[in-house]
């Protein structure tokens, strides 16, 4: 089994101190090391943002990809060679944003991947515009009124497009964090986990404070996460105005929707039998159809 150590590398976090990227990078390499997952088994792709820094600090076989095109990149990565564990890193705006369409149809395809959302709330890598996840009314460089929109409801939209495994997670809490990260891995199908991760610096709302009053853990109340009715029903619960307090904002962790035995994309496509490069090259005559054509 590969130790935490093996998924290191020589350089240093650049992120600011206090950032829930380091939680985050903590229980990702601890899931991998438990997973006992090898170097060349391994594959992680991450978008742009803070959490793409992520890609100089582990490693794995990864690719640092355009912003908002992380899942197509891990989409070629796991049909070209179903023997790797494909891992996606994006931040919210990445995933949300630019990137919502590959995010909604890689959720439909229920492709066997997993999507880890780093989830700030707002662009921090850019000094802290308004991002979709940013909470209405909010003010920002970019929103100095405040925000207009709603929040994306990453959740429910991910369980409404067909997503079999959805959870949530918050960067604060390494262990139960490892857990949903291996629970998410594991799972056969599209896992989607989205990771309250607070922007010490751009986000002063949500701080890591203003989470730990308002979370709970799902398992701690007997949820049941294979009733897709009412997990859809929960995630329309998480979002609040500005003056929530914490006894009116209570914001579930866990595992909220599972399904289990639904065909992933993959079990379409029979001739994927193993990695391309391992398999015969078989001619095919297209003379005829060549000819057809003249």
């Amino acid at each position: 089994m590969p130790a935490l150590s093996d998924f290191e590398t020589p350089n240093t976090p650049t992120w600011c101190p206090g950032c829930g990227n380091f939680g985050m990078s903590r229980a990702l390499r601890t899931a991998y090391s438990e997973l006992g997952l090898p170097f060349e088994k391994l594959a992680v792709v991450w978008g742009i943002g803070c959490h793409g820094n992520g890609a100089d600090f582990t490693r794995c076989q990864g690719f640092h990809a355009l912003h908002g095109r992380a899942l197509p990149i891990a989409t070629g990565l796991h049909l070209s060679n179903p023997d790797l564990t494909v891992v996606v890193e994006m931040g919210d705006g990445d995933a949300f944003g630019i990137g919502l369409g590959h995010f909604a149809h890689s959720c439909r395809r229920n492709l066997d991947i997993t999507s880890i959302t780093h989830d700030n709330q707002v662009y921090g890598l850019t000094t802290g515009q308004a991002s979709p996840t940013t909470e209405q009314y909010a003010h920002s460089p970019s929103t100095p009124t405040g925000v207009l929109e709603q929040p994306v409801n990453t959740v429910g939209l991910a369980i409404a497009e067909g997503a079999t495994f959805v959870a949530r997670g918050f960067s604060d809490d390494v262990e139960h964090l490892t857990g949903l990260v291996k629970e998410a891995i594991t799972h056969r199908g599209f896992a989607v986990l989205d990771v309250f991760q607070p922007c010490v610096t751009w986000n002063k709302l949500n701080t890591h404070a203003w989470f730990r009053d308002r979370i709970y853990k799902l398992e701690e109340s007997g949820w049941d996460p294979t009733d897709r009715a009412a997990a859809m029903a929960l995630t329309m619960t998480t979002f609040s105005e500005l003056t929530c307090s914490p006894e009116e904002c209570r914001i579930p962790t866990g595992v909220i929707y599972r399904e289990t035995g639904r065909p992933t994309y993959a079990d379409g496509l029979p001739q994927l039998t193993g990695p391309l490069w391992k398999q015969a090259l078989t001619p095919r005559d297209i003379s005829k159809a060549l000819a057809e054509q003249s």
